[in-house]
């Protein structure tokens, strides 16, 4: 009877354990949806048009993820999160992956207790100033106020830099991005600043966008990327390597045009990646060719960064240091084998 009831206990505990422990993929799947942590409206990140759709860079990544899980890249709830709230509705479980213009920082990987799972986009901090101040450089904005965003790097970096060269500043702090650009476009500050990609998409925001420049000084390190809870790695691994993915899509010549014609491929790399040969996507939990569908979604890298920030978009941001490691840039996937 002993032997019975500790059983019986023992089976409850592994019961109760496995439930707790059910990770973020069953999790997606039991709902039917991605919940993507969103910015509130940065345009060519994410931003919804008039008809509540969702474009953007960190958008189609979100969507990426979905058609990795699902097959089907409209299988995502866009939820916008300001800055200071971000982390919160990822540790509370509101999200299920944050995909937001987030820097990868020390403290956000270990005392909050997030995972970055690549960089996606590597920028740096600038600043915004009207023309009319003509001031051609940031070590000419000694005295100047400054705006900028609260619960941000940004805040810190700004203090750091001025710090360092021994100039003094007014920062005029606002809890939103869109308070802190509104301010800036109605004088209530002489400098704006975020990082550059953030600058080039506020400035289409302001009354008179040719009326202001952005200064050619960068003075920070700002890798974003997507970011997941700590404590659970296959999770991690699946926005990891859809990201990884995207990347070795662009290196390997395989587009949301060509993806299907490139299933019949010969060289080795092409086919772990399409699910042709190897167990990639069985690895992670997925379908073996979650690949395909990933780029037809929303195509390689390269395609995903023209469309919404780059040449094809209204920022028009240069793939600079974006650009694949093989034509002098910073993108690099590790090996898919």
């Amino acid at each position: 009877m002993k032997r019975l009831f500790m059983s019986a206990v023992l089976g409850a505990a592994v019961a109760v354990s496995g439930a707790a422990t059910a990770g973020t993929l069953d999790d997606v799947k039991a709902r039917g949806t991605l919940s993507c942590g969103s910015n509130t409206g940065l345009a060519g990140f994410g931003q919804p048009d008039a008809q509540g759709h969702w474009n953007g860079f960190d958008v189609d990544y979100c969507r990426a993820v979905a058609a990795a899980v699902f097959g089907d890249g409209n299988k995502v709830k866009f939820v916008p999160l300001s800055a200071k709230d971000r982390f919160t509705a990822l540790q509370s479980k509101e999200v299920d992956v944050l995909v937001r213009n987030t820097t990868w920082t020390s403290s956000r990987d270990t005392s909050l207790g997030l995972n970055f799972a690549g960089i996606s986009y590597f920028d740096g901090q600038g600043f915004m100033v009207r023309k009319k101040l003509k001031v051609n450089s940031a070590l000419e904005l000694s005295g100047a106020s400054v705006c900028t965003q609260q619960g941000t790097t940004t805040e810190l970096n700004l203090a750091d830099y001025f710090r360092s060269k021994n100039m003094k500043f007014e920062a005029v702090v606002f809890a939103t991005s869109d308070e802190t650009i509104k301010a800036y476009d109605a004088g209530r500050c002489d400098v704006f600043t975020t990082d550059a990609s953030g600058l080039y998409s506020e400035r289409l925001r302001l009354a008179n966008p040719d009326d202001h420049m952005v200064l050619p000084e960068i003075i920070s390190k700002e890798p974003l990327g997507p970011a997941v809870r700590h404590g659970d790695d296959q999770w991690f691994d699946i926005v990891k390597w859809t990201h990884f993915g995207l990347i070795t899509a662009e290196e390997l010549g395989v587009t949301k045009a060509n993806v299907e014609q490139m299933k019949t491929s010969t060289n080795p790399d092409v086919k772990r990646l399409l699910g042709v040969e190897g167990d990639f996507g069985k690895a992670l939990g997925l379908q073996n060719d979650f690949m395909v569908n990933v780029i037809k979604g929303v195509g390689n890298y390269g395609e995903l960064f023209e469309r919404t920030v780059g040449s094809g978009s209204p920022l028009k941001i240069a793939r600079g240091v974006n650009q694949l490691w093989n034509k002098g840039g910073l993108q690099y996937a590790p090996p898919i084998r």
